[in-house]
């Protein structure tokens, strides 16, 4: 059973959002680092970059698959996390802490009030 942090938002695609000191921080559950196994590619926009809410913003590869990453959250990238460029372990170690991919400053109409909490995110898993 995978571990969903009572703390973060989801889409039910697997990704996840945690509202941080007006930042919002994006990455994939265990869930779906389980389901792709061993990774060997990331592609993440740049700073910058705009993202938005349900719409692909990246591209993660494992030795299974090529999976698009959506963001949960409309907005702005103002970091990204540069140690995944080089190595993806975090994500499959720590998704929910040192494998974040972005963080995201939030437009007003950021999508994040559509986002499933943690119990229905988990109900999905369950019911998978």
């Amino acid at each position: 059973m995978s571990n969903v942090p009572t703390d973060r938002q989801y889409l039910s695609s697997h990704e996840w959002a945690q509202q941080v000191e007006g930042v919002v921080v994006v990455g994939i559950s265990e869930h779906a680092a389980e389901e792709l196994g061993e990774l060997v590619f990331i592609e993440l926009p740049a700073k910058g970059d705009e993202v938005v809410f349900e719409t692909q913003f990246g591209e993660i590869e494992s030795v299974k698959a090529v999976s698009g990453l959506n963001s949960p959250v409309t907005g702005k990238v103002v970091e990204v996390n540069q140690e995944l460029i080089d190595s993806q372990a975090a994500i499959s170690d720590s998704p929910f802490e040192d494998g974040w991919l972005i963080k995201v400053e939030p437009a007003i109409d950021s999508g994040l009030d559509l986002l499933l909490d943690h119990k229905t995110y988990q109900a999905q898993l369950d019911g998978s």
